[in-house]
């Protein structure tokens, strides 16, 4: 049972081969055709060897050997389209695993990505999979077609001569045991190399993404010698699997080999005796060789049958993984939005947290009203970005309810809710793509004036003198551009399609003080027609708000306008007081 527990998850896989049913039965039938056709060749050698040529029948001997001829290539054609089916079906499954994985992975929610590291991701898109097609292509084929080969080729060994298929029989008995032992040990070292492979993935992919600071702190070195270790562990492991592997092989290689040795040697004493013709002899050593490739094979597929199931276990840790942020059975979609944001005893506690940590955010009610721009002021740890992340559901409250016109955002379609409301980070992210690319990601049916627009808002018109202007790739994260370069097409980004509702998580901190002079300006006459909720941690940008909320752990301690609050609330005054000298309007 326990064996059989192991292979689920590779069961499970069969959900994604059974739209093929039809092509998998042609090819498990020319499998079966195939497996015919090399069945009957040892017969008919054995009437070739008993008839045309112990008579000397010249004529027969040409015929029947065109038979075997005949045999010969329709086997070869049948492996042919067996092969060219189920590449085709093993292909196509494959893209399709690939595709459900990487939709699974867009809607699982940020606790996910953020508890998950990248290389064990990648590592399961990739080598995982691969894993698992080289099963589905070769292993589990080959499995049903040995299986068959074996069927067939013992009942005809029990037909020619059965004392010595009976002696076949004993003779591979060991090889079932040989193999169990095989799949327990070998289970276990499968997944400890894939998922070394994972860890391996991650340093690699840390390291490319952040060789700056590697190149500027000059830790070459420590992370190259990181690397090597998990190398050399890797390759351990790796070691330890082909020794396991190539003690099993050995020993299923022996053992039909003496299990030859065995027939032979009765075999002749038998045709001796006369209790069997020289024709059988050979049929049944011709057959006992169709019986050792499936025995030879086992170990090669009982080795890939764990890899694909370690595989498949890992992938679907990933399936597994439930949906939390997704739409409620009902949820609308709005056609048009005024922007009233309401936050009503918001709570939020993150996924995974302590029972004695206290939630990030509590108990916080605030209405932003359409039109009107609201900014977030607080210490560092003290929630904001985590409230500006709950608007478009990037994480779903713990407690209370977020309301854009009324509505619940948990009963809006997530598509709805997320063209209604755009978000520009602190630390931007761009793609692998063109500028237009990046720039219209939400928004891909922009028009050329919308892209203008929003560069001119953004500042970001340093684009038109790239090298190839807006089709310029800007490589990966956009580390070809600066930092407040990245920061002014993040934020052109977000703003191209004019949303209802804008939040800005300091869009401007990597700007220089005559940059963001200009951006702020322009960003104030789009604040006039749209809901804004700003994250500030420049007093300067408090300026583009009608309103202020302060927080303090995880607490709306106070709200109000700027003059207010300078005037009412010490709190609000110490945290801007570090950068008023930044011309902060006096209160």
């Amino acid at each position: 049972m326990t064996g059989l527990r192991r292979f689920g998850p590779l069961w499970r896989m069969r959900a994604f081969v059974r739209p093929y049913r039809g092509r998998m039965l042609v090819m498990l039938g020319c499998a079966a055709l195939g497996v015919a056709a090399s069945t009957v060749v040892p017969l008919v050698i054995m009437a070739i060897v008993d008839g045309p040529i112990r008579r000397g029948d010249r004529p027969q001997l040409v015929w029947m050997g065109v038979l075997a001829l005949g045999l010969g290539l329709a086997e070869a054609g049948l492996i042919f389209c067996r092969r060219w089916v189920q590449q085709r079906v093993v292909l196509r499954v494959e893209a399709r695993i690939r595709d459900d994985l990487y939709t699974h992975l867009q809607r699982l929610s940020l606790a996910f990505h953020h508890r998950w590291q990248t290389g064990q991701l990648l590592s399961r898109a990739t080598t995982d999979l691969s894993v698992i097609r080289r099963f589905l292509g070769f292993g589990a084929i080959f499995l049903v077609v040995n299986a068959l080969q074996c069927a067939a080729v013992v009942i005809l060994l029990l037909i020619l001569n059965w004392p010595l298929a009976l002696l076949v029989t004993v003779s591979m008995a060991p090889a079932a045991w040989l193999g169990k032992r095989f799949g327990t040990g070998y289970a276990a070292g499968s997944r400890r190399v894939q998922d070394q492979q994972g860890d391996l993935a991650t340093l690699v992919e840390e390291s490319a993404t952040g060789i700056r600071v590697t190149k500027a702190f000059g830790r070459g070195p420590l992370l190259q010698d990181r690397f090597g270790r998990a190398a050399r562990t890797l390759r351990e492991s790796s070691l330890d699997m082909v020794r396991l592997r190539a003690g099993f092989w050995a020993l299923l290689q022996l053992i039909p080999n003496l299990t030859m040795a065995a027939v032979v040697l009765v075999g002749a004493i038998a045709v001796t005796d006369g209790r069997m013709s020289l024709g059988a002899l050979v049929a049944f050593t011709s057959m006992l060789v169709l019986l050792q490739w499936p025995v030879i094979d086992l170990g090669w597929i009982l080795a890939l049958a764990e890899e694909a199931a370690t595989a498949a276990e890992r992938l679907y840790e990933v399936f597994d993984e439930p949906l939390t942020v997704t739409d409620r059975p009902g949820a609308v979609a709005l056609a048009r939005v005024r922007g009233r944001l309401a936050f009503e005893g918001v709570s939020f506690r993150y996924p995974g947290a302590g029972p004695d940590e206290p939630p990030a955010l509590r108990g916080i009610d605030l209405v932003v009203e359409p039109g009107e721009t609201v900014a977030i002021v607080g210490a560092t740890g003290s929630g904001k970005s985590t409230l500006t992340a709950l608007v478009p559901r990037l994480y779903d409250v713990s407690g209370g309810r977020i309301t854009l016109d009324g509505h619940d955002v948990r009963d809006l379609r997530l598509s709805s809710l997320r063209s209604h409301v755009a978000v520009a980070f602190e630390e931007p992210v761009l793609f692998s793509m063109s500028v237009r690319e990046n720039l219209t990601f939400g928004h891909p049916e922009a028009t050329e004036e919308e892209v203008r627009a929003a560069l001119e808002l953004a500042q970001a018109e340093y684009v038109y003198d790239l090298p190839w202007g807006l089709d310029t790739r800007i490589g990966e994260q956009g580390l070809s551009l600066s930092g407040g370069q990245r920061q002014r097409l993040a934020l052109a980004r977000a703003v191209i399609a004019r949303p209802s509702v804008l939040v800005l998580d300091d869009p401007l901190s990597a700007l220089d003080v005559h940059t963001e002079a200009l951006v702020e300006e322009a960003l104030a006459r789009v604040l006039r027609d749209t809901t804004g909720l700003l994250v500030v941690h420049r007093p300067s940008t408090v300026a583009l708000a009608d309103r202020v909320a302060l927080l303090q752990d995880g607490i709306l301690a106070a709200a109000g306008t700027h003059s207010e609050l300078m005037a009412t609330t010490p709190a609000y005054a110490a945290v801007l007081s570090a950068t008023a000298s930044e011309g902060m309007p006096a209160s």
